[in-house]
């Protein structure tokens, strides 16, 4: 048993955005998805299932969701049957959770399902929702929470700190949504210009509507597997899941870890001990899916994870370093701006994205990309979760 290698042979998703259809039916439309991604691969052959979602018992009345996900879509779980809750993470959870089942021989195949139902049914609720995923004793009652407030004073740090201007916020959201322009999955389908973003509806200053990824209603999946299973499953390249990490350093708003709001070295250290694990360097990485829950998240991002040095996220975006033939390009199928955020399939989406680059088969495909990596952030910006892919596995 020793060595062996994990890999993500392949996945699908539902369309997201504003559905009528029930949390069942948009896991069951992913699942489906997914699974004719991988003509090879039969449900008799999937023995454990990992479901992500935070907010599935407070907007379906369903608790004990796992089991009842598995049933739905004919499966029968023998080696782990779960559901993962790490709010925004909980779908890269689920992928490094699989990761460690598969190497530890424990699992041969597992499907990791994400879904959110976030828009409707009553759209207004989220918000409530939202403020019961940061910590709720301290934070919760003085509305402390994820939604754009918060990332508008980080906005407002970055930009005293190191000189971020409105217009580098708006590249991210311009870049953002022409990928999800030819994404029919995702949320929108549309183009933006920077006059666009700058005149938007303001939501929090600095921070406009085109700044802030919607509530969206949405599931993905992907099958993680041994090596010798997926080559069994599929005869496209391998994508080995090469590493990760996840760091989470305080809850409390007031414990914040760093200098200041614009400061983020838990991602700091997320990213290097995702780097150590996986074998790689930052300059190793061909293509990313960060957390661009608002556009000054996706800035600070790319200055933590390392592409460019810390202060200079904003003019690096801007020189469109972020874009297909660019340094790094991110968030090749729209990011959360563009294709939305249903929590817990997030991570899923990245992932999926980032097998399809690798393995070159991507709308927006990076040439030769070899190396991918996806990170999410979680509620108020207190965790990091990181997961690397490579067409090669770690040395």
């Amino acid at each position: 048993m020793a060595g062996r290698k994990a890999c993500i042979v392949g996945g699908g998703m539902c369309k997201w955005g504003v559905r009528e259809a029930s949390y069942i039916d948009m896991v069951q439309e992913a699942a489906k998805e997914c699974l004719d991604d991988i003509p090879g691969l039969k449900p008799t052959s999937i023995d454990g299932l990992l479901f992500a979602s935070t907010f599935v018992g407070r907007r379906s009345a369903q608790a004990n969701t796992a089991p009842v996900v598995a049933e739905r879509l004919g499966l029968k779980p023998t080696s782990i049957c779960a559901r993962v809750d790490v709010l925004c993470a909980g779908g890269s959870t689920g992928i490094l959770l699989a990761k460690g089942l598969i190497e530890s021989a424990m699992s041969d195949v597992v499907m990791v399902v994400g879904c959110e139902k976030l828009y409707t049914p009553e759209r207004w609720q989220v918000q409530y929702d939202e403020i019961a995923a940061i910590d709720h004793d301290w934070d919760g009652p003085q509305g402390i929470g994820p939604p754009p407030l918060w990332f508008a004073m980080i906005a407002k740090e970055h930009m005293k700190h190191y000189g971020t201007k409105r217009e580098h916020l708006g590249m991210v959201s311009v870049t953002n949504y022409g990928y999800g322009y030819t994404n029919p999955k995702g949320h929108f389908q549309k183009k933006l210009t920077m006059e666009d973003v700058l005149n938007a509806t303001e939501i929090a200053a600095p921070l406009g509507l085109y700044d802030c990824c919607p509530l969206t209603d949405g599931s993905a999946a992907v099958i993680v597997a041994s090596e010798e299973k997926a080559r069994e499953l599929s005869d496209r390249p391998l994508v080995y899941i090469r590493g990760g990490a996840q760091v989470s350093l305080h809850s409390v708003s007031a414990n914040w870890p760093g200098e200041h709001l614009g400061d983020w070295p838990h991602l700091r250290l997320a990213a290097k001990k995702a780097y150590e694990n996986a074998k790689i360097s930052s300059d190793e990485v061909d293509v990313a899916q960060v957390h661009d829950c608002f556009s000054i998240s996706e800035i600070i991002e790319v200055e933590e994870l390392g592409f460019c040095k810390k202060g200079e996220g904003g003019p690096y975006v801007n020189s469109g370093q972020t874009k297909l033939g660019g340094a790094v390009p991110t968030n090749s199928d729209g990011g959360l701006l563009s294709c939305g955020h249903p929590f817990g399939a997030t991570g899923i989406r990245q992932a999926i994205e980032i097998v399809r680059q690798l393995q070159g088969r991507a709308v927006n495909q990076v040439n030769k990309a070899a190396i991918g990596l996806t990170h999410n952030l979680s509620g108020s910006c207190v965790e990091h979760t990181i997961v690397i892919y490579g067409r090669e596995p770690r040395k």
